[in-house]
Parts: structure tokens; sequence; C-alpha cells
């Protein structure tokens, strides 16, 4: 098996990062939410599917249910009429269902923040319970993602054969001020630049930093 090769140096991940900020300086996610839960139920809802679809799938849904008691009164069959756009809907109607009904019972309708507590829950992987911690509770968690997989290995800025080596590797080489941002700058430049099938070279801001040998022109 071929080695991986080492990551960005500490000033070269200075470099990326800062003009990472510079294009964005307050990423966020692109689901839309209100709270806590609604954020569970948009990243448990986005598997397999995109954010834009589970954004409209979860307009009308987020406008009356905000806790997990309102989801449990909406029940199963209410739940999966709404969200029967998104693939794998059926399951993960259920999925969010029975979350619902742990966070009521064991958490007083609240979300936890553990990430043992979220993996826990029915369809919260550790991806979701990442996106969770981050954006609702402050911690610098990396939710890795084929965008951020893609980008940062092509980049070099955390190499990684799967996607858990990946977020070891970003938060041991990320400069710790980029950290808390860090997942959203990598998917959105995965998402819209340096996209899978021919990335965007001739519009990235970090072209001349990067080393990925393959650029497009």
């Amino acid at each position: 098996m071929a080695r991986l090769p080492a990551p960005l140096s500490y000033s070269q991940q200075v470099a990326i990062f800062s003009r990472l900020r510079d294009a964005n300086p307050a990423p966020v996610t692109e689901l839309r939410h209100g709270n806590a839960f609604q954020l569970v139920v948009a990243v448990a809802l986005s598997a397999q599917a995109t954010d834009a679809g589970v954004n409209r799938a979860t307009e009308q849904l987020f406008a009356t249910v905000t806790t997990p008691q309102q989801m449990l009164d909406l029940g199963l069959d209410g739940l999966t009429e709404q969200i029967k756009t998104i693939g794998l809907f059926r399951q993960k109607a259920k999925n969010v269902m029975k979350l619902s009904q742990i966070l009521v019972e064991s958490y007083g309708g609240e979300v936890p923040a553990s990430r043992a507590a979220l993996m826990r829950l029915p369809g919260v992987g550790r991806k979701t319970a990442n996106v969770v911690l981050n954006c609702i509770f402050g911690h610098p968690a990396q939710a890795v993602d084929t965008h951020i997989f893609r980008v940062a290995n092509r980049t070099r800025i955390a190499p990684g054969r799967d996607v858990e080596a990946v977020e070891r590797a970003i938060e041991d080489h990320v400069p710790a001020p980029f950290q808390q941002n860090a997942h959203h700058w990598l998917i959105l430049h995965g998402r819209y630049v340096c996209q899978a099938r021919r990335p965007r070279c001739a519009i990235c801001p970090i072209e001349d930093l990067c080393p990925y040998e393959e650029k497009t022109p």
C-alpha cells in the first residue's frame, strides 16, 4: 500500500486557511434549522441527500415542529409524508421518531452536548454528532464528509485513508485559530470549487498553494 503524502506544513496551512477565512469570515452550515433539535433532524435526513433537498423537505416541517415532543405528536405517518422527497425517507422517518422519543424520555427534550450520547441516537453517526457539537455547542469538532475527504487529500491539508483518519489529521495539523470553522470552509470549498470530477481551479483562491497535480485549466 502506497504511503500517504505528508501533510502541509504549519505555515502552508496558515496561508491556505487565511485565504479561505478572508473569502468567508463566518461560514455556517447550509442546512436550515432554528435550534439544536432541528439540526439533529436535518443532518440525520441529509445522509445520501443534498442539503438543498433536505431544506426543501423541512421548510414546512420546521415551521411547526421545533421540539422532540412536537415531532412525536406529528407521528410517523405525518413525518413520512413531509419528507417523502428525500432518499430513504421511510427509514429516516423511523429513526427521527425513535431519537425524538429518546430525547424526551432520557434528556428532558434537550439535545445532549456529548458525542457519545448523540451517537446513541438512532440515525446519528459520528459526522452528525460532530456537526451538532460544532454548530450548536461551539466545539471544534470536524464533521468529515465526502467533500472534506476529497479536499483534505487533494490539498494535503489532512491526508487520510478514511474519514476518521482525515478527522484526526485535521485535528492534528490545522492550526488552532482555524479549527472551529475548518470543516465549514473545507466542505464549501469541495462543494463549489474543488469538485469531484472537474475541480474549478481557475476560480480557486488557494490554487497557487495547492499541491494537487491534476489541476484543470
